[in-house]
């Protein structure tokens, strides 16, 4: 819960240390930034002249009836205009580029620091929520770049050289027509606690959209298959509705703001002339003057209406850019220096030791919490190189934990796992993994080649791709699409079937040649034809090398150096299938079960 209020939080409307970090990204760009608010500075001058130049043809031009000035003054007018049009293009095009680089900068420093993060981050943060950080957050940061900052800081010089210019001319109508400001400010105040309320409510509502989406769509399956369509498509339609009408509020404020401040600039205006007529009446101003003071009277509340507007673009990017800090300040684990361990030999193998190990899903922290829920308990066990150990029990003994402790998708928080002696939180992880062909019962490939897919362990060339793939029996199939090896996969390798999906992942696996092979239930999903294809690619891969594999068919791993049976986290039995089968103990029971064996029976040869 804490998560999902974090979204809810607005933040200050101006945070120092927050805009101190988040104007670093701007640094690289200062020309940009310079160079749009030069053209802000000379796009707000403009704005002074055209007053003055109708000033001048009222007051002179017109009354000494000289058609030439009056000519040179309206060419003047269509200059400052297409100035002005010049002007406001280039600044729009410079923040523009500025928005969208600062942008650029940021998704990539977010997505590489995404990829580091520790896998238990993953386990409690919603998808949606991240895909919210990389694209509406930075969305809102990139409103704070092309028409916050720079502009604003646009508005408030327009504002300065205005008043200065307004006071300058005639102080008493200045004070007329400013009279409404305290009022503008007070409408503003109340358009900005409104509309502030309804920014967070769109940005929950379409985080939450964007998390019901992704698991939805990654569940399709599911969700077909229990005819749940129209419940799930009324789910989201209340989703939807909730953000429509979060959206439907911030248009009904801006709807009423906007009108208001109209009506308080034609107060303004309707007070300056009120101001003006005895004046002019009485030869003390021109009709010229006051024309050029409802132009700049008009031009004042212009900018004065936009910097409400940019507070609240403020405000909305100093509440993202808290939330997009807070995942890129995410601790991502410490890693080993490269030199702390030597290259491991694939051809050579390695020893895997487990000692005394204790492993709970709670965090670093579980072993001091009173009663902390242990998935391992004092798992010891020792692979020598080219044997092959085995791991079987029922669903939730801790098999897979095994394997992923040893990945170092976590760590335990009790005992130690050594690589040839060495404890593995000391080595980098990249060298660790590198050494390492897994292959997973949830099988995943990225929506690209399958030469691609092939590779990913390593820089390979063509040939080593193939190589990998006829090792383990996969290059029958491959030949089978009309792209062969450039054939392209669907999301998920949902173009495939389950079965091939497994014979890619297991040429994937060991296409690096690794000194370490991890399977997790390689052969589930195969039918027995294929099974036979990577069983007997197997007995050549596992020569020389270490394998620990996770057994749920245990007509498998008979030939296995040692069989671990986990029980609750707890190896109960150790041994060959031979002498764990004699023993008529657990194993010897999950075996019968599986064969559907239930009275005495003699282990298969």
């Amino acid at each position: 819960m804490a998560a999902a209020k974090d979204d809810d939080a607005l933040g200050k409307a101006f945070d120092w240390p927050l805009a101190k970090r988040l104007f670093g990204y701007v640094r690289p760009y200062g020309r940009l930034v310079v160079g749009s608010f030069v053209l802000l500075m000379i796009e707000g001058v403009l704005q002074l002249a055209q007053p003055l130049l109708t000033r001048h043809v009222i007051d002179i031009a017109v009354p000494a009836h000289d058609a030439a000035d009056v000519q040179r003054s309206a060419f003047a007018f269509v200059a400052v205009l297409f100035t002005l049009l010049g002007t406001s293009y280039g600044q729009v095009l410079l923040t523009t580029k500025l928005g969208q680089s600062v942008m650029h900068d940021l998704r990539k420093e977010i997505f590489a620091h995404v990829q580091r993060l520790p896998i238990p981050y993953f386990d409690k943060t919603p998808v949606g929520r991240l895909v919210t950080r990389i694209t509406s957050d930075i969305e809102s940061l990139n409103e704070l770049f092309t028409s916050g900052v720079v502009a604003g800081l646009g508005d408030l010089v327009t504002l300065i050289a205005i008043a200065a210019l307004m006071m300058s001319v005639d102080w008493r109508m200045t004070l007329a027509a400013f009279a409404v400001v305290p009022f503008i400010f007070l409408t503003s105040w109340v358009f900005r606690a409104r509309v502030r309320e309804s920014y967070r409510d769109i940005r929950t509502r379409i985080a939450r959209i964007n998390a019901f989406l992704q698991e939805r769509l990654t569940g399709m399956r599911i969700v077909q298959l229990f005819g749940r369509e129209r419940d799930e498509a009324e789910r989201f339609a209340a989703l939807n509705q909730s953000h429509l009408d979060a959206h439907l509020k911030s248009v009904t404020v801006y709807a009423l703001y906007f009108p208001a401040i109209e009506i308080l600039t034609t107060i303004a205006l309707a007070a300056l002339i009120v101001t003006a007529v005895p004046r002019v009446a009485g030869h003390v101003l021109t009709v010229g003057t006051v024309a050029a003071f409802l132009q700049l009277a008009r031009r004042f509340f212009q900018p004065l209406q936009d910097l409400s507007d940019k507070y609240n673009t403020l405000q909305q990017a100093m509440a993202a850019s808290e939330r997009v800090f807070a995942l890129l300040d995410t601790p991502v684990p410490v890693d080993a220096a490269p030199d702390r361990i030597a290259p491991l030999a694939a051809a050579a193998g390695v020893t895997v030791t487990f000692e005394d190990v204790w492993f709970s899903y709670g965090g670093p922290d579980a072993a001091s919490l009173p009663d902390p829920q242990w998935v391992l308990k004092g798992v010891s066990f020792t692979v020598r190189p080219g044997h092959t150990l085995a791991l079987v029990g029922h669903t939730g003994a801790g098999k897979t934990t095994v394997i992923s402790l040893l990945l170092r998708f976590y760590d335990p928080q009790r005992g130690r796992i050594l690589i040839n002696g060495r404890d593995i939180s000391t080595l980098p992880i990249d060298t660790l993994r590198s050494h390492v062909g897994y292959v997973q019962q949830d099988i995943f490939l990225f929506a690209t080649d399958i030469a691609t897919n092939i590779r990913l362990s390593a820089p390979l060339s063509d040939a080593e791709v193939e190589r990998a793939a006829v090792r383990v029996g996969a290059d029958d199939i491959i030949k089978r699409f009309p792209e062969g090896y450039k054939h392209q996969l669907a999301e998920r390798g949902a173009s495939v079937s389950v079965g091939e999906r497994q014979l890619l992942s297991f040429a994937r696996a060991i296409a690096a040649d690794p000194a370490l092979l991890l399977l997790d239930e390689a052969t589930s999903a195969v039918d027995s034809e294929i099974e036979a294809v990577i069983q007997k690619a197997l007995a050549e891969l596992m020569q020389g090398r270490t394998t620990i594999a996770v057994a749920h068919r245990l007509s498998t791993i008979n030939a296995a150096n040692e069989i671990l049976v986990m029980h609750h986290g707890e190896v109960r039995e150790r041994g060959t299938h031979r002498e764990l089968f004699d023993a008529r103990g657990l194993y010897a029971r999950l075996y019968r079960l599986q064969a559907g064996e239930f009275a005495d029976a003699t282990a298969p040869v």
